[in-house]
């Protein structure tokens, strides 16, 4: 068992190309950014560097293109200690995500899926045994959803724990929802799910609602307010530190990947959720998605 991974991602690989704006452009308008910063990212990638980061055994099953974008993802990925025996190269240009970055931290981002499009059912075959032997296997949507699918099956059918992130959301079969301990949205996310709710309702409610479309548990990110988790028993808030926030790229996925860790470590859900929250709020103190993630020694705010 000690071989096996706490943690597999089946997700997308991308080069974040970011470029800080004092303002966003409007239809039609040219503004002046910053000078152009390549960092690596992508879901899958991301919550792969974070979780192995912190210490956990992790794998990734995703596609990278064979150009210098894709050198620079599985150099990152290496570096940080994540099992590449998965990490597939595909001929052709890697996912690229363009990323402006307002004066506030927040972002705006479009992705070009690239050969993270080309991650197939068949390659989840291929890394059979080691998503079945993980813990938790976790999922975002940067990835064909058959693909997503076929492999939370492997994952349950194992006995594994099964994350889903919906994120870029999407709609997704009942199927998958029902796999899902927990499903992790943010608001917008939770009411792309749910017609004829929206954002701004009470997050309790939304993650009701969110629980009668079948997930096992539901943890609703909530930014700089922390999440809300719940399950059959209830539900429950979780607050984040307060830090400044320099740059919120790949923070949700530094949620996450701290997430999916402690639950394959056994913690209970809101346990784990106070762990990620804080390992989120220290993500957003530094340029870049995966460094700035913290490591296992690193304090991490209160």
């Amino acid at each position: 068992m000690s071989n096996d991974k706490e943690v597999v991602v089946v997700g997308s690989v991308n080069a974040d190309l970011v470029v800080g704006v004092d303002r966003r452009p409007g239809p039609g308008e040219t503004v002046l950014g910053s000078d152009l910063a390549v960092h690596p990212g992508g879901k899958g990638a991301n919550q792969a560097v974070a979780a192995a980061r912190l210490g956990g055994r992790v794998g990734i099953l995703g596609r990278t293109g064979d150009d210098g974008n894709g050198e620079l993802l599985r150099a990152s990925l290496a570096g940080a200690g994540v099992d590449l025996a998965h990490l597939l190269v595909t001929p052709g240009p890697n996912g690229v995500a363009l990323i402006t970055v307002g004066p506030d931290g927040d972002n705006s981002i479009i992705v070009s899926p690239g050969a993270n499009a080309r991650l197939t059912p068949a390659d989840v075959e291929a890394a059979r045994a080691m998503i079945a032997g993980a813990a938790v296997v976790t999922f975002q949507l940067e990835v064909p959803l058959e693909t997503v699918l076929a492999a939370a099956r492997v994952a349950a059918d194992a006995g594994g724990r099964v994350v889903l992130n919906l994120s870029p959301p999407a709609p997704v079969p009942d199927e998958l929802l029902r796999l899902c301990d927990p499903l992790v949205v943010n608001e917008h996310e939770a009411a792309f799910l749910l017609p004829g709710h929206d954002a701004d309702e009470d997050p309790a409610a939304l993650a009701s609602a969110l629980l009668a479309r079948g997930p096992r548990s539901v943890v609703i990110t909530l930014g700089g307010d922390g999440a809300l988790v719940a399950d059959a028993s209830g539900s429950s808030a979780v607050p984040s530190p307060k830090v400044e926030a320099v740059d919120t790229t790949g923070a949700g996925d530094a949620f996450t990947a701290a997430l999916c860790l402690r639950l394959a470590r056994g913690d209970a859900l809101a346990d784990a959720a106070r762990y990620a929250a804080r390992v989120g709020a220290a993500s957003v103190r530094a340029a870049g998605a995966q460094s700035s993630y913290p490591s296992a020694d690193d304090e991490l705010p209160a």
